[in-house]
């Protein structure tokens, strides 16, 4: 009987799967071995694509007379990244061992996952052996044995391979033609104006839409006009208790519609001297006495939101500890291989119904975690977790690769060996899992409309009636006025219960009192900058943003990159000084360079600043994997695109609108 082979992406990972596999192994270079299997590890990536030099030597020098440059299907030609040369070598002599029959791969579970083992077992040329797909979604000992023991024949995940293939290819052509194209006919002009020694135009299907985002957020920024308003309040008075409420022109006002008004909802004045105008004849008419015109008792239910997926961890990571999306990652990535939470590259917010099935395992590891062990208890107790399949946070059509990322309950003791930033993060994940077993919020809420001579003022208060599962919401490391979650939507004044009930007893119609009116001066703000937590939020919901209404429905689902590639993609935007990340508020804003390459894309392949574009292709990606188109459609599809704009970046030119450009730019980074 033949070995087993089972092959992970990293050595960390590996050991994982022997240990879990009660592998009595000896360690050799580059792998581990017991008598009935092998272990072994790529690390990232073995293989690459090749540069276009490796196809022909004349490649190697950029010229317009070599472009587009497009290899036939079957041509595509790939080698071993040098430095991981000898691990390659020894994973390749493992595949073919003639006392290996069964491989397992257990690369990531993912696109990227299954595009690192498939190059591996391309360049190996594997051929007679059974091969076993491992998919699993953490790496704790019940899960690594449920995946081996489910694991399917690799075929099952052959549309999977070819659309990270296609990905491949299509930043490869997208990135070599169109940088390429570009720098040869402007490159030059952004050296000459920068005053660089060289100027190469770095362009790429998703960074280059995502340096869109950024610079025209700024442009909205720049053309913003700030623009002042004029509120009149009035001051309610019941008994001893006093509140400030905004006039508003309703119909029954006489400033209804008014060229006077600002704003679409009719609060206020664009200038000081009409609001005064109102104030002077609501005090002209003592004989007017307000009255509630109408008065609204309801109650409101806040629900815990949804579980995590990357991007909202890290939009949520950037909030809280002002890091990086990429720093992000590499804790959540630390926490997954120390066994403490499941899968971190995931668009999924929700669970899986097998897995909400078994979720009490979860809720009794967590018992053993200190700072939220008493809630844990509290919801084993009261049996929390029985209606979980049906709620909002389970939904399996939700889930393409993975669940959201939960706290597996386990590894509680490698907690000690990580740094505070792991352990704060980890303390995030737990907080936000078990709140979803938690009872909502709930508000009592009262809205008052006061009338006097036509004119209305209106009045809302809002008491907390239980806090739900507010009280997890309480970060041990959190600083005492920010340990509640905070909801900026709410603008109700803070009020006891004694005064609303005082206040609830008023009827339609009775007589109340204004005793004065005064006038709040305001402005309208400017869009805000995108931060490092805002534009992964932005990129995964980019397919919303598109006013095409019939496209935006077909690719509302798709954002721009995956969970896996976003962080990195912002990193290197960062790295290649197109963007600057200001690292104590994660703010991000062009810089000179980045805006002129903006504006050279602009002029000449506007396609690729899209959301629309980036986002369709994203959904082609997903068609091929799930089997609805085929490569060949995305491909002849692709290959036309990238021909179509070479060739037109080639045969015009938009050098005078450019310096023009240049030079509007240039005012805002002297």
């Amino acid at each position: 009987m033949g070995k087993s082979l089972y092959i992970a992406e990293k050595p960390s990972v590996a050991k994982e799967f022997a240990r879990a596999l009660k592998l009595n192994t000896k360690s050799y270079d580059g792998y581990m071995e017991s008598d009935e299997a092998v272990v072994t590890w790529c690390v990232g990536h073995l293989v690459t694509m090749s540069y276009p030099e490796a196809y022909d030597e004349k490649y190697k020098k950029w010229s317009f007379d070599t472009l587009p440059f497009i290899p036939k299907e079957n041509e595509w030609k790939y080698e071993i990244i040098g430095a991981v040369k000898k691990q390659f070598n020894t994973v390749k002599g493992l595949l073919l061992r003639s006392d290996v029959d069964t491989i397992y791969v257990c690369t990531d579970s993912g696109r990227e996952g299954e595009y690192i083992y498939r190059l591996v077992d391309q360049e190996a040329h594997v051929t007679g052996k059974t091969k076993r797909r491992v998919w699993i979604d953490s790496q704790t000992e019940e899960e690594i044995n449920r995946g081996i023991k489910e694991a399917k024949d690799i075929s099952e995940y052959d549309n999977l391979a070819k659309a990270a293939y296609l990905r491949a290819k299509e930043d490869y052509l997208m990135g070599i033609n169109f940088s390429r194209a570009l720098t040869l006919k402007y490159g030059y002009s952004v050296k000459d104006f920068l005053k660089k020694d060289k100027a190469v135009i770095s362009v790429g299907r998703v960074m280059t839409c995502v340096l869109g985002m950024i610079v025209e957020r700024e442009n909205e920024i720049r053309k913003f006009v700030e623009t002042p308003f004029y509120k009149v309040l009035g001051n309610l008075s019941i008994g001893s208790f006093n509140a400030k409420g905004e006039w508003r022109a309703t119909e029954k006002s006489k400033y209804f519609n008014s060229p006077k008004l600002y704003g679409d909802k009719g609060a206020g004045f664009k200038e000081r001297a009409d609001a005064e105008e109102l104030i002077g004849y609501l005090n002209d008419i003592p004989e007017q006495k307000p009255f509630v015109e109408s008065i609204e008792k309801k109650k409101e239910v806040k629900n815990p939101p949804l579980l995590f997926n990357l991007a909202e961890l890290q939009n949520e990571c950037s909030k809280l500890f002002k890091i990086s999306p990429d720093e992000t990652l590499a804790v959540v990535q630390e926490l997954y291989e120390k066994k403490l939470c499941t899968y971190p590259r995931t668009d999924a917010r929700v669970l899986s119904t097998a897995v909400s099935k078994v979720i009490d395992q979860n809720l009794r590891g967590l018992t053993g975690y200190a700072p939220t062990a008493e809630y844990a208890r509290f919801i084993l107790d009261k049996k929390g977790y029985m209606g979980l399949a049906r709620s909002k946070y389970v939904n399996d059509k939700q889930i393409t690769d993975h669940y959201a990322i939960i706290p597996t309950g386990q590894g509680l003791n490698n907690l000690n060996s990580l740094n505070e930033r792991c352990v704060k993060v980890y303390e995030v994940i737990v907080r936000r899992f078990l709140a979803i077993f938690l009872p909502p919020a709930t508000y009592k809420k009262l809205s008052i409309t006061v009338n006097k001579a036509g004119e209305s003022f209106f009045y809302n208060f809002k008491v907390t009636e239980s806090e739900g599962y507010l009280k997890i919401m309480q970060y041990s490391f959190s600083k005492k006025k920010d340990e509640k979650e905070s909801d900026d939507s709410e603008e109700e004044p803070k009020i006891s219960s004694e005064d609303l009930e005082l206040i609830s007893a008023l009827k339609k119609g009775a007589e109340v009192a204004l005793t004065d009116y005064e006038i709040k001066e305001g402005k309208t703000s400017p869009p805000k900058r995108y931060n490092s937590g805002s534009i992964i939020l932005a990129m995964e919901n980019a397919g919303k943003l598109i006013e095409d209404e019939e496209l935006r429905e077909q690719i509302k689902d798709c954002g721009i990159g995956t969970s896996a590639t976003r962080a990195e993609i912002l990193k290197k935007l960062v790295n290649i000084n197109y963007l600057n990340l200001n690292k104590k508020t994660q703010i991000l804003t062009p810089t000179q360079m980045g805006e002129m390459i903006y504006c050279v894309v602009g002029r000449s392949i506007p396609q690729l600043l899209s959301a629309k574009l980036t986002a369709s292709w994203e959904l082609g990606l997903t068609m091929v994997a799930n089997g609805e188109i085929t490569s060949d459609e995305y491909m002849n599809k692709m290959d036309d695109f990238v021909s179509k704009h070479t060739v037109s970046v080639k045969d015009s030119s938009r050098l005078n609108e450019l310096r023009n450009d240049y030079a509007y730019v240039a005012q805002f980074y002297k």
